[in-house]
C-alpha cells in the first residue's frame, strides 16, 4: 500500500512538472500601469521575448517591488524561462497609505526600471547560479547592497539614469518617506551621486567610441 501511495505520489509530481515545463507564460501588463511599464520595457530590447509579468501584490515586505523568476522558469534553459515583477498596491508616507499607481509617472517608470535591471541580471545566470543568488540574497547583506547596485547600474546604462535619479529623489528628498525606507536606499542602492559619476563614464565612452 505504502508502495503505491508513493508511485502514485511519484506520478502526480512528475505530471505537475510536465505541465509547468510545457506552459507557455506570456507578457502581462495591468492596464494601469502599461503605458509606464511599456516605456520601461522599451531600454532593454534584450529582454524582448521573455515573459514577464507584471502583477500587484497587497504588501511586499521592506520594498515597493519586487523582481522574481518564476518556478516554472527554473525548470528550463535561460533563454525560455519567464518573470515576475510583484508591485505593491501601497506604501506609506507618514503613516498613511497611497497607490504606487498614484506616484509620479517618471518615479514609477524609474522602479520599474530597477526591476527590469534585476531581469537582465538574472538572464546572465544559470539555473543553479540564480537558486544560489536567492539563497544569498535572504542570508547576506552584503550580497543585497552588490545585487541592488548592479540592479540600479544595468538600468542605468540602458538609458535610464533620469528616470533611476527621480525615483531616488522622490525617496531620499521626500521628508515623510519613513526612514527605514530611506536608509535601506542609501545603504544598499548606488546613491544620486554615484548614478551621475557612472554616466559621466558611459558618456566618457561612446565619446571615445
Amino acid at each position: 500500500m505504502k508502495r503505491k501511495l508513493k508511485l502514485l505520489l511519484l506520478l502526480s509530481l512528475s505530471v505537475f512538472l510536465v505541465i509547468i515545463i510545457l506552459k507557455k507564460p506570456k507578457n502581462s501588463i495591468p492596464e494601469s500601469i502599461e503605458q509606464e511599464a511599456r516605456i520601461a520595457l522599451g531600454h532593454f530590447p534584450e529582454l524582448n521575448g521573455i515573459p514577464i509579468e507584471f502583477k500587484f501584490k497587497k504588501n511586499i515586505k521592506k520594498s515597493v517591488m519586487q523582481a522574481q523568476p518564476t518556478w516554472s522558469g527554473l525548470l528550463k534553459p535561460k533563454n525560455k524561462r519567464s518573470y515576475v515583477i510583484l508591485i505593491s498596491e501601497k506604501f506609506k508616507i507618514s503613516g498613511e497609505e497611497f497607490k504606487t499607481v498614484d506616484v509620479p509617472k517618471d518615479v514609477l517608470i524609474g522602479w520599474l526600471g530597477h526591476e527590469l535591471g534585476h531581469v537582465m541580471d538574472y538572464q546572465q545566470r544559470g539555473n543553479l547560479n540564480l537558486i544560489g543568488f536567492g539563497i544569498r540574497y535572504v542570508l547576506l547583506k552584503e550580497f543585497i547592497k552588490k545585487a541592488e547596485r548592479a540592479a540600479d547600474s544595468f538600468a542605468v546604462s540602458r538609458g535610464m539614469s533620469e528616470y533611476i535619479l527621480k525615483t531616488k529623489r522622490f525617496i531620499l528628498d521626500n521628508s515623510e518617506i519613513d526612514e527605514t525606507y530611506k536608509t535601506r536606499i542609501k545603504q544598499y542602492y548606488l546613491s544620486p551621486d554615484e548614478i551621475m559619476e557612472m554616466v559621466k563614464e558611459l558618456d566618457s565612452i561612446k565619446g571615445n567610441g
